[in-house]
C-alpha cells in the first residue's frame, strides 16, 4: 500500500514539474489542453489483440521516448520537440499518478500499478 502511494506521489511530482517547465518556456497552453491526450493513440494496437496492443500502448507510455525528445529539442534548441516531449511527459505522469500504468498483455486493465 504505502509503495503505490510513493509511486503516485512521485509522478506527481513529475507532473507539477512538466507542468511548471510548460509554463517556464511560455509554450501554448491551448496547444496543451488539446495534445494532452495525444498519447493516448498508443492504444491502436489493442483493435489487433490484447499482447499487441499491450506492447504497443507501453511503448507510447514510457518516459524513454519523452524523454530523448525533450534532450534532443534542447540540444538543438527546437521549442516544439520540447513542447510535444513536455506534454507527453505530463501524460505518462497523470496517467501514473491516477493509477493506469504499463499493460500486461493479459487485459487492457492489468497494469503494472495495480500489482505492487
Amino acid at each position: 500500500m504505502m509503495i503505490k502511494f510513493i509511486l503516485r506521489a512521485e509522478n506527481a511530482v513529475i507532473l507539477i514539474s512538466s507542468i511548471y517547465w510548460y509554463s517556464f518556456c511560455q509554450f501554448n497552453w491551448i496547444v496543451f489542453a488539446v495534445l494532452l491526450l495525444a498519447p493516448d493513440i498508443f492504444m491502436i494496437g489493442y483493435f489487433v489483440d490484447k499482447t499487441l496492443g499491450a506492447y504497443i500502448y507501453n511503448i507510447g507510455h514510457t518516459y524513454v521516448l519523452p524523454v530523448i525528445l525533450l534532450v534532443y529539442g534542447l540540444y538543438t534548441a527546437q521549442q516544439t520537440f520540447m513542447m510535444i516531449a513536455t506534454i507527453w511527459i505530463a501524460h505518462i505522469s497523470l496517467d501514473r499518478t491516477l493509477g493506469f500504468g504499463l499493460k500486461y498483455g493479459s487485459d487492457f486493465k492489468d497494469n503494472h500499478m495495480q500489482n505492487v
